[in-house]
């Protein structure tokens, strides 16, 4: 018998419905439940073909936990080792190498100091750094947002450099990336499994919460296309299992705005009953396909194919 598990936190609606719906399918040698961890022993099979995470990224325990299991072959989705080295600037330069359109970005170190580091610590660092021409690439309005992690956490928008400069300082230790604003017409949340299946949600940022998922906007099935190619691209080249992406549309182009997001938010309340019924469905069909194709003791991991042609360039020497 193959086990499917599912790892996950505070959520409930999409963890105990991902389950009813795996078993419900009825697939011979094929259950899901969820995860149980009562050891982890280095090198120790995890008992499970396949694991669906949804909440390492704020446990360290559970993600050292999959890692460990990914060694002896349950496929793990996400990737936990690329998940481990993946942030959003880098999403965004590597968008721009697979042609994604995405807002101007800059990266910015941390307006104090990291744990153990003093001034000499920074010595290839130019003091001040050159903000006029960070300023004049980027423009106003602009976000400031940590450069990893997920959520609107320490989240700014704003209009001058005096502004930048006052919440700069309310940053402590985050290292943060200064973003242009895209004034958008339209907006996409648009979710990606085994980076061929995806839903394409319409959205709005700016509606309460409750309503975000309640937007319709008008575009025509040439954007629908473009959407759905952009989301193809950017979860393929990076790798995710289970993804979305956000998208804004100004004058006709779409942004990549958000797409590192690898424990998406699928909560029955929150994204409302039809795009529910879809994550579901295809979480379990997807879930179930790789557990059929896992093999005990090999790499069953999903690699992007950045990784890939990286690694298929290495020049050992």
């Amino acid at each position: 018998m193959k086990k499917i598990g599912i790892l996950f936190g505070q959520e409930r609606s999409f963890p105990q419905a991902f389950i009813d719906r795996v078993n419900a399918k009825k697939v011979e040698g094929i259950t899901a439940e969820p995860v149980l961890i009562d050891k982890v022993i280095q090198a120790a099979h995890s008992g499970y073909a396949v694991i669906i995470d949804r909440i390492s990224q704020d446990v360290p325990f559970y993600r050292a936990y999959l890692k460990n299991a990914a060694a002896s072959g349950t496929a793990v989705i996400n990737n936990p080792f690329w998940w481990s080295a993946d942030e959003k600037f880098f999403n965004n330069t590597l968008a721009e190498k697979i042609g994604v359109p995405v807002p101007k970005t800059v990266l910015l170190p941390s307006k104090d100091h990291p744990l153990d580091t003093s001034s000499d610590s920074f010595s290839n660092l130019a003091f001040p750094l050159d903000w006029e021409a960070i300023f004049q690439y980027v423009g106003f309005p602009a976000f400031m947002k940590p450069f990893a992690g997920g959520g609107w956490k320490n989240v700014y928008k704003l209009n001058s450099p005096e502004e930048f400069f006052e919440k700069f300082n309310e940053t402590n230790q985050l290292v943060m990336m200064l973003q242009e604003a895209i004034d958008f017409e339209s907006y996409f949340r648009c979710y990606c499994i085994g980076g061929k299946y995806v839903r394409i949600m319409h959205y709005e940022p700016r509606n309460p919460h409750h309503l975000r998922y309640a937007a319709q906007h008008d575009v025509s099935s040439e954007m629908v296309e473009k959407l759905e190619d952009y989301v193809l691209r950017l979860n393929q080249a990076l790798g995710y299992d289970f993804n979305t992406v956000e998208l804004a549309i100004r004058d006709g182009v779409p942004y990549a705005i958000d797409f590192c997001n690898p424990a998406p938010d699928a909560d029955l309340h929150s994204v409302g009953q039809e795009n529910f019924e879809w994550v579901v469905e295809t979480a379990a069909n997807y879930a179930i396909e790789r557990a059929l194709a896992q093999k005990d003791g090999e790499d069953n991991l999903t690699w992007g194919t950045f990784m890939q042609e990286a690694v298929g360039k290495a020049v050992r020497v």
